[in-house]
């Protein structure tokens, strides 16, 4: 696959409170991906990051209500540890900037900036993220990251937004067990959940996917298990 159309499958979040620079990123870059989605400030951000689950976040740091780094640092400790974050930094910032490479800053680009420039690193950075996105769970099944679906015997499997999000989380977690509690939190956020509502909810999701896909270690929570499939 070529590089154009590998970028065709990724998804990018700008973050950025000048509209000018995001007008200009968006014009000469944006329609090389799958999506590149605008948003002016870190908690806008933040939540479209878990509406759109972006593949890479390009962002500014100074910003209205939470700058850059402060979003990554809630990003990358809540949501993804390993989103790719590019970061847009003023020069009178550069030496915050490298005071916060711990945060996990993947790179950065002094402005004014050349899109283009942006746009190679980026070809180079989706080619890196390529050999990742999959996840192999036997020979048969597999979870494309990028696409958020789940493959079996190179079909996808019909699964709803929150089993989506089952499959999710316990890859994120993968091979640690995640609590009971943290996935009732997870699919029912602010609903009544009960352990029979998880249990039932799990045998669906089996019946769908492999009956030994997902597996129960009693009294602490579940994990995917493919070496069982």
């Amino acid at each position: 696959m070529s590089t154009d159309n590998l970028l065709k499958e990724f998804k990018v979040l700008l973050v950025e409170d000048e509209q000018n620079i995001a007008k200009l990123l968006k014009e000469a870059i944006g329609d090389y991906f799958f999506s590149f989605t605008l948003a002016k400030d870190g908690e806008e951000a933040i939540e479209k990051v878990k509406n759109v689950k972006p593949d890479i976040i390009i962002t500014d740091i100074m910003m209205p209500k939470l700058d850059g780094l402060e979003m990554t640092k809630k990003i990358k400790e809540e949501i993804d540890e390993d989103i790719p974050v590019i970061v847009l930094s003023a020069f009178s910032e550069k030496e915050r900037l490298l005071n916060a490479i711990d945060i996990g800053i993947t790179k950065y680009f002094i402005k004014p900036f050349d899109p283009e420039e942006v746009l190679e690193y980026l070809k180079t950075l989706v080619t890196k993220l390529d050999k990742k996105r999959v996840f192999k769970l036997s020979d048969t099944i597999y979870y494309d990251k990028n696409k958020n679906n789940l493959f079996k015997d190179n079909k996808i499997v019909n699964l709803t937004k929150r089993e989506k999000n089952f499959l999710f989380l316990l890859i994120k977690n993968h091979p640690n067990i995640v609590e009971v509690d943290k996935i009732k939190d997870t699919l029912w956020e602010g609903e009544t959940s009960s352990d029979e509502r998880l249990r039932t909810f799990i045998k669906r999701f089996r019946a769908k996917t492999s009956k030994n896909l997902v597996k129960n270690i009693s009294g602490q929570g579940y994990l995917i298990s493919p070496q069982n499939i």
